[in-house]
């Protein structure tokens, strides 16, 4: 009989004030809002029905405070990775869109039409966060037995640049394809042998709901 697969849980953090507004974070350290922990407590208990034995996070603390939920609810010590934080975008932190057009549209014109430029003049490329939260993820699966699932708390962008990677979808592909995850919403990947498969994204279920998947 083969081995049992190892599993991934990618969560986005609780709300922050900046979620609420409607501006962009980047790695601005935005804490979360009253809503957003109380988010986490919620999804903390639908998380620890995945049986997780270990949990990552990004250390920008909205992500950091988001794991820590679940490490009051399993018992777990959380890791910090600085590789899973958010993307920089530069000049754009505490930017909403409608006002990074003002004076920048035609940089978020281009972005948006498939170019990886620096987000905000100075921040990062796609590329750049794929190739840090890739590393992140391969050195977390290295220590996993088979049969074990780890969690990862980051954030809306690195999340789904980081699912694309690990299952070989081009990233314009899941920029345009994948619905942005809402907060305290996770992906579920699963390792088969032809590599890592998405089995759930933007979810917010326990795991007898992802039964099927997890099984499967």
């Amino acid at each position: 009989m083969s081995a049992a697969p190892r599993r991934l849980i990618v969560w986005r953090h609780g709300e922050t004030s900046y979620n609420a507004a409607g501006k962009w974070q980047g790695q601005f350290d935005a804490p979360l809002s009253d809503r957003g922990r109380t988010q986490a407590v919620a999804a903390a208990k639908a998380l620890a029905a995945y049986d997780v034995s270990r949990i990552v996070a990004s250390d920008l603390s909205r992500a950091a405070d988001t794991a820590r939920a679940l490490a009051d609810e399993t018992g777990l010590t959380v890791g910090f990775d600085p590789r899973f934080r958010e993307i920089n975008v530069g000049n754009w932190a505490g930017l909403t869109t409608p006002e990074i057009r003002e004076t920048q549209r035609e940089l978020l014109d281009r972005i948006n039409a498939g170019e990886d430029l620096r987000r905000g003049e100075t921040g990062e490329t796609v590329g750049e966060v794929a190739e840090r939260v890739l590393a992140g993820a391969r050195d977390l699966v290295e220590d996993l037995e088979p049969g074990e699932t780890a969690t990862i708390a980051t954030h809306g962008f690195a999340a789904r640049t980081l699912c694309a990677a690990l299952s070989d979808i081009p990233q314009q592909v899941a920029f345009h394809a994948f619905h942005g995850m809402s907060n305290c919403h996770w992906a579920l990947l699963i390792e088969r042998a032809s590599g890592w498969q998405i089995a759930g994204w933007n979810v917010q279920q326990p795991a007898h709901v992802m039964a099927g998947a997890i099984s499967r």
